[in-house]
């Protein structure tokens, strides 16, 4: 069974004086590590989930206030026929071009960030207030780099070979390899290295073998949450 890298210290957000929180997990890596599908393992055993992106996509519908004021500063250029954000042109606009306009994901990131969080943050409350023992996790891409980690209990990191980030990330978009390389190098420069974010985790999860191997470890996560922790026993085996 593949080893879970486990840094043990004091739970961030679990307050003593409770006998039974809600406990909050952050679940972050770079781009194409796989933190979707490992995710998807954790829901598998009774945890819920919310997705960081798709909030944001969700915020990003037009007559949504982050819409009108990410096309007011970024233009309707990055609109498609209809009126809706063509993420791919605002990936551009954000991350830059070679040759183009300097990166702007830091202004978009400060538009963007602060209300997804809000959306997140109220969904804790809401998981909270139907189930006080359930587990919520909030994947995200940059929770590290957007300073909000104190929000959770604890911090599941998901790592891949980089050469596996690009062939991932290819076949997700239908690109080339040469493309992805480009593009996942492109908003690795925006993140966090993932040695650094491995030094922040509570929990690191390699992400580079089969399923199989990832599913244990997820499941040896959980195991460990348990002892830490007791008081979730929803939580399938």
């Amino acid at each position: 069974m593949p080893k879970v890298l486990e840094i043990r210290r004091p739970f961030r957000g679990w307050a003593s004086n409770r006998e039974h929180p809600l406990l909050k997990l952050g679940l972050t890596g770079g781009i194409a590590s796989g933190k979707s599908v490992v995710g998807e393992m954790f829901v598998k055993l009774g945890a819920h989930l919310i997705q960081a992106d798709a909030v944001a996509h969700w915020l990003m519908q037009p007559g949504r206030a982050v819409y009108e004021e990410v096309v007011r500063r970024f233009g309707r250029e990055i609109l498609n026929p209809n009126g809706s954000i063509n993420r791919p042109r605002l990936a551009e606009a954000a991350f830059g071009a070679p040759g183009g306009a300097p990166p702007r994901v830091k202004e978009l990131n400060e538009i963007v960030h602060p209300a997804v969080i809000d959306h997140e943050n109220e969904w804790m409350e809401e998981i909270g207030q139907r189930d006080p023992n359930a587990i919520a996790i909030v994947e995200a891409a940059l929770i590290l780099e957007a300073g909000t980690a104190s929000r959770f209990d604890r911090l599941i990191v998901v790592t891949c070979h980089p050469e596996q980030r690009v062939l991932r990330y290819a076949r997700r978009l239908g690109i080339s390899e040469d493309a992805a390389r480009a593009e996942v190098t492109r908003r690795m420069a925006a993140q966090i290295p993932d040695e650094k974010k491995i030094k922040a985790a509570d929990f690191v999860i390699d992400n580079s073998g089969s399923l199989d191997s990832t599913e244990q470890q997820v499941q040896r996560v959980v195991e460990a949450l348990r002892q830490q922790k007791r008081g979730y026993p929803h939580i399938t085996e």
